[in-house]
This record gives C-alpha cells, structure tokens and sequence, in this order.
C-alpha cells in the first residue's frame, strides 16, 4: 500500500472514531434517559439500568457508523483540499479513481465492523435483553402475589393471600372481582396455585366457592367448586411464554426458514429472507456512504470559500439511496422471489460515486459543452 494510502486511511480512522464516540454517546443519552425512567419507576436498580444500556449499545452503534463513516471522510477531504495536499497529490498523477482506493479501503472495514454487529452481536444483545426483561416482568408479576395484604392489581378486583408457602403453593385466598357492576363475584379457596400454559397465566384455585351477586334481581348465586380456574393473563401479562423476535435469530436461522421458527415469531418466509439479507447488504451501505461523500467533494474543483454545495448534493444522493432502501426491503419482505434487490441500493450508490469520480477527471467536457450551447 502505498505511503499515501497509509496516511489518508490513518487520517479517516482518527477522525471516525472520534465521531462515532460523539455520536454513540449523544444517541445513547438519549435512549438511556427513557430507559431509565422506565426502570426505576419499575423499582429496578442501577445495576439493572447499566445492563439494560450496554445491551441496548450494539444497536446505536450499528445506527451510527455510517453516519460517521460519511462526516468523517467529508471532513477529513475537505481539510486535504483547504491545505492544497490533494491538489499536490493529484499533480504527482494520482486520478480521481487513484484517490478513491483508500477511501474504498476505509469503507471496507467499517462494513466488516458493521457485519460482525449485524450477523453477531446486534442479534445476541437483542436476544438477551428480551430475555432479561422477560424474566424482570415476571418478577413485577409476581409481586401481585404477596401474603398478608390486600392487593390491587387493577381496578375493581381486590386480592387477598393469607399465606404463600415456600414451594409456591398459596394459603386461603380471597378474590373479589367487580369490574362488572351489575353482576360482581367473589371466590374464596382453601389453596391456589399461579401456573403457566400456552394460552398465558392461570390462577388454579382448590376447595373453594364463587359467589356471584345479580343486582338487577337482587339474588346471590353460590357454586362451591374442587378446582377452578381463573384467567390472569388480561392482568399481569403473560411473561412465561415468550416468542423470540425476528431480530433475536441468528443469521442462519433467517436463511433456513424452519417453519416452526416461522410461527413462533409470526412472520412468513419472505420477511426471515429479507432480514437475512439484509443483515448482509446493510453493512456496505457504510463503504457507499464514504465514497459518496468523497466523490462529491472533488467536484467542482478545490476551493477555499467552502464546498457546501458538494456537501448538500452527497446528502440529497444518500438520501435517495436511503429511500431506495427502504422500498427494496418493503418489496423483498412480501415477495422471497425479489430478495436480490435488497443488494440493489449498495450497487446504485457504487455505480453514482464512479459516475462522479469520472466526471470530476473530465471537468472540461463538461465546460467545452455549456459554452457550445451558450
């Protein structure tokens, strides 16, 4: 690699990670103020809002590193051009295609980096963090059940346990229900138990009775029961069963599509597909970023009263490549035949930077022409 490239790619480094740094801290604040409201109201400590942040940080930095693979590059190109280095480098022979190879370099890696966030980390931290707020909800849950106390869990019904013993298995319970006004009912039970199905969580009440009270005909009805089942899932949620995410799988899992992992998510083939391959075309948007960027800025010449105009221009292309995107995904995500053109916004934004890379070698049969027409 030639000296050159050495100190451009060092230059394009230094300047990404400091980037980066400002813009994962910024984001992170930002996600980690709501996230800390959210737990500490729940009664979380500190130890848990820490967890919940670092599992929440592969996500923002996935989010952020294109954007700072594009300022870096913006910034480091316009410094060289401001300080006549590109103008030296380029007088030595070195074409605009020539100048790009770092730049390409540098996009490289940060799409590598950005891979091993897609297809390892990103999914692990959303896969654990599910699973640690899993099991935080299910012990909110549990906090419905203490003995000794009346209880509220939402308005109308009022619990009571006199006992929980240490296997779980609850002492004399009283449960009054009067969400329904016109027909409330109260069960008693000798004991009960908290289970978990499929269909959520169910309240398994022993040896007890239900009394039901008709206020329009003013009679009590009483039915005394061995066993009887009560549905809590409307109240405390149903946090045992849980169904993984799209996001939690693996990359393989995505591409083989079981049929089983299908259902459980909810999802159909075409959206494991697509998330699949999106997983692997997404980190080259980074590479397209920064040679969009860099393209740009060599348009137009070198000039020392600012190259704002450039600047503006790679913003409106990555816009539209950003907005191509998200249609090729919306498309491949109902239709597993048209995946491919999930790749489609990486080779438009490589063929766009060679278009300008090539018109930024020929400036003059460009000038030759608007002079010809005027």
């Amino acid at each position: 690699m030639a000296r050159f490239d050495r100190y451009l790619i060092s230059q394009l480094m230094v300047l990404f990670g400091f980037f980066s740094l400002v813009l994962v801290m910024v984001y992170w604040v930002n996600k980690a103020v709501g996230l800390f409201d959210q737990l500490i109201a729940d009664g979380q400590s500190a130890t848990v809002f820490l967890e919940f942040s670092a599992l929440t940080l592969p996500r923002v930095v996935q989010i952020v590193l294109p954007i700072s693979a594009f300022i870096a590059t913006v910034y480091t190109i316009n410094r060289l051009s401001r300080e006549s280095e590109l103008v030296v480098v380029q007088a030595t022979g070195f074409s605009s295609f020539r100048l790009a190879r770092p730049v390409l370099a540098f996009g490289l890696a940060v799409a590598i980096f950005l891979s091993l966030l897609s297809h390892i980390l990103v999914p692990a931290a959303a896969r654990q963090l599910a699973e640690r707020e899993s099991e935080i909800a299910r012990n909110i849950s549990a906090r419905f059940f203490s003995d000794g106390s009346f209880l509220h869990p939402t308005e109308g019904l009022t619990l009571y346990i006199r006992e929980i013993e240490p296997s779980g298995e609850m002492v004399d319970l009283f449960l009054s229900d009067q969400r329904n006004a016109a027909r409330p009912t109260t069960y008693t039970a000798r004991r009960a138990l908290l289970l978990r199905s499929d269909e959520g969580p169910r309240l398994l009440m022993y040896d007890g009775m239900a009394q039901t009270l008709d206020r329009d005909a003013n009679k009590l009805a009483t039915t005394s029961f061995t066993d009887f089942t009560y549905d809590i899932s409307a109240l405390i949620g149903d946090f045992g069963n849980r169904k993984p995410a799209v996001g939690e799988l693996t990359t393989g899992q995505l591409l083989r599509a079981d049929p089983r992992l299908i259902a459980q998510t909810g999802s159909n083939p075409a959206q494991f597909k697509a998330a699949a391959h999106g997983r692997i075309a997404e980190p080259f948007l980074a590479m397209v970023t920064a040679l969009v960027g860099f393209s740009c800025l060599l348009l137009g010449g070198f000039s020392r009263f600012g190259i704002w105009r450039q600047i503006v221009f790679a913003v409106v292309l990555l816009v539209v490549i950003k907005v191509l995107d998200n249609a090729v995904v919306d498309i491949a995500r109902k239709d597993s035949s048209l995946v491919a053109l999930m790749y489609l916004p990486v080779v438009v934004g490589l063929a766009v930077s060679a278009v300008i890379l090539w018109i930024s070698e020929h400036p003059a049969l460009f000038r030759r022409r608007r002079q010809e027409a005027s």
